[in-house]
């Protein structure tokens, strides 16, 4: 028997175990194959569900379910925490001690915030003027915190890069303008938008448009700050060169990094515990037979649940051609599609990937859309809302969604003068055969 064991059941681990139980139904069937999910959580949260948590738009019960439903029934589920994957003798070792062997592991962890790592920001003031949205509790208390509030100075920051969807403290901004506005205190909030990259987004076309909004809207930008302290008593941001931004509530999009126990395996992770791949075939550099997908890898794409569903394909056919021993496919092109809520019910939307960055044009359907790509639309809105029963209907079972492709399409788009026409370099990694010696 073939043992193949997901680490993670988050929306990368869900799409996979539901992929991979339908490829090998028979095989599982007559017991050739087995797949096993491991995480240590009950309940499946819809994670793009907590921007708006904090502005009532959603309750928590609206993006919960549990986790048991989100899972094909003969696929294995063990509710544990994760000590470290023995790479050496293909086992992960769980919480319990107890060793799980595999002959593919697939790790899908995922990324967690870590706000202990800035000085000062789970000091005094956390949770009462320092707030975060990337949990549900922490979304669930700025919730509170933003009800309660008569104005002042909110500071969005991001502390340091990659983040889960990238776009999400911009979003944040954005309906923070619509919040106030129609709560009547606009006027009363100055709002800043505080980032350590050199622009509002890695993208130039789509940081331009980006910019324009955050100025349009009334809400400063601060460039290349990078946060080294917080000083919540005194309400100061304060960066590695010493510049200060104050803040009466402050929003923090904390330092991200991989599971922990990626860290105890050697090889296996960067410094931020993120898995490294071979950026196309999603195959782990430390050993053959393992794989990862979605925001625990160290990719240079987006980490959002678009690109999970998109690496999805890529890997269900990875693992198997690894399990024929065949040479693996080099598919994935990084690519990512997102929406962009801008608030009073518009929002942008993009789509791009490793090669090329976000351009105009119409999607799905190219000339025809109905969706404009890289401007504000109420049509890209009602795309925002209504992609919650996609996720939970099309996205997080692993099927395919009418109108994308896991490759980027350039039909429908407007190429700009600079958009590269070369590809980008990937950076040197390891050659891989296709299986274990």
């Amino acid at each position: 028997m073939k043992r193949i064991v997901i680490l993670g059941a988050g929306t990368a681990g869900t799409i996979m175990a539901n992929r991979l139980s339908r490829l090998y139904r028979s095989e599982i069937k007559c017991e050739a194959i087995s797949i096993t999910i491991v995480d240590q959580e009950s309940e499946h949260l819809y994670q793009p569900g907590l921007l708006f948590i904090p502005f009532g738009v959603y309750q928590p019960s609206e993006i919960v379910r549990r986790q048991v439903d989100t899972l094909p029934d003969h696929v294995t589920r063990i509710q544990s925490g994760i000590n470290r994957v023995l790479a050496d003798t293909d086992e992960v070792e769980l919480a319990n001690g107890q060793k799980l062997a595999y002959d593919v592991l697939i790790i899908a962890t995922g990324t967690e915030i870590a706000p202990e790592e800035t000085d000062g920001l789970t000091g005094p003031g956390w949770c009462e003027r320092m707030f975060e949205f990337y949990t549900l509790d922490g979304a669930v208390a700025l919730g509170e915190a933003l009800e309660q509030w008569e104005g002042g100075r909110l500071v969005v920051d991001i502390v340091d890069m990659p983040i889960k969807c990238p776009v999400a403290p911009l979003e944040f901004a954005f309906l923070a303008d619509w919040y106030f506005t129609e709560r009547g205190i606009r006027d009363k909030v100055d709002i800043t938008y505080v980032t350590p990259l050199d622009s509002a987004f890695t993208k130039p076309t789509c940081a331009k448009a980006l910019t324009h909004l955050l100025t349009e809207k009334g809400v400063k930008l601060v460039t290349e700050f990078n946060a080294g302290e917080v000083d919540g008593k005194n309400g100061r941001l304060v960066s590695w060169d010493e510049r200060v931004v104050e803040f009466d509530l402050l929003v923090s999009v904390p330092l991200h990094m991989g599971a922990e126990f990626i860290e105890h395996t050697p090889g296996l992770g960067d410094d931020q515990r993120f898995v490294l791949v071979d950026q196309r075939t999603l195959q782990a550099q430390v050993k053959p037979n393992i794989f990862a997908i979605g925001d625990a890898t160290n990719v240079p794409a987006s980490k959002a649940g678009s690109v999970a569903h998109f690496e999805a394909e890529i890997l269900e056919h990875n693992v198997r051609l690894f399990l024929q021993d065949t040479p693996l496919e080099h598919g994935f092109d990084g690519h990512a599609n997102c929406f962009i809520e801008t608030g009073f019910k518009k929002a942008l939307l993009i789509d791009f990937n490793y090669n090329v960055e976000p351009l105009p044009g119409k999607f799905p359907l190219p000339g025809i859309g109905p969706l404009p790509l890289l401007k504000e639309s109420r049509l890209n809105h009602v795309g925002k809302m209504l992609f919650r029963w996609i996720y939970w209907n099309m996205l997080l079972p692993g099927r395919h969604i009418p109108g994308t492709s896991t490759h980027m399409s350039m039909r429908g788009k407007q190429p700009l003068p600079h958009t590269p026409e070369e590809p980008a370099k990937e950076e040197p990694s390891e050659e891989m055969p296709s299986q274990v010696a």
